[in-house]
């Protein structure tokens, strides 16, 4: 594996890419290497399409009733018209 240095990163650069990495509980190396790798169309191998980490923040946020009332309120939406596919 190749190593590269970066000089004069921005401070809002550095402040958006750390930002990144805690949102996504990685490090800042492999925060800056999947940037670069899908910024260059290069595709991970052996990673799934786990985006967990997107929705981290909002993990634990809702009361019980509040899920209910949400799962209740979408549930239409798990109904599949097949003339709509036609």
């Amino acid at each position: 594996m190749k190593s590269l240095t970066i000089h004069g990163i921005d401070p809002n650069l550095d402040r958006e890419l750390k930002g990144r990495a805690r949102k996504e509980s990685l490090s800042l190396n492999k925060t800056i290497k999947r940037l670069l790798e899908d910024s260059l169309g290069l595709t991970r191998k052996n990673v799934s399409a786990d985006h967990s980490a997107d929705f981290k923040e909002f993990f634990g946020k809702w009361k019980k009733e509040e899920a209910d009332e949400f799962l209740k309120t979408v549930e239409f939406s798990r109904n599949i018209d097949g003339e709509d596919w036609k």
